[in-house]
């Protein structure tokens, strides 16, 4: 099956949203935390930083790797949308318009902030 112009950037955007949302986002924060080790420490001017730090071995370690790494989430977003949007299009549509539609509020968002 190949992919229109079209379609190809609506994968790119929902994978972009879908990586975000893994990685970084906050309502997320529940699937990253079993593959992290907290890491406080005091700064100069006596305020505490937390830094998370990926468990080492076996799949958590992979997986604390992986969530890391907005790169390679990214990858296995765009592969699992694409693979949805391939062999479940039913499915895909939706679920990859929601999210390429919110990838594009958070660019529009970014580009006012720097604005004002």
């Amino acid at each position: 099956m190949e992919l229109t112009i079209f379609q190809f950037l609506v994968i790119c955007l929902a994978s972009f949203r879908l990586t975000h949302l893994i990685v970084f986002d906050k309502i997320t924060e529940f699937l990253r935390n079993p593959f992290f080790e907290e890491l406080k420490e005091k700064t100069e001017n006596g305020e505490e930083e937390v830094y998370l730090i990926p468990k080492t071995g076996g799949i958590t370690g992979f997986m604390g790797d992986l969530l890391s790494c907005y790169w390679c989430t990214g990858v296995w977003s765009a592969a699992g949308l694409y693979l949805l949007f391939i062999f479940f299009p039913v499915v895909a549509g939706p679920i990859i318009t929601i999210l390429a539609v919110a990838g594009v509020a958070a660019v529009i968002e970014v580009v006012v902030q720097k604005m004002f």
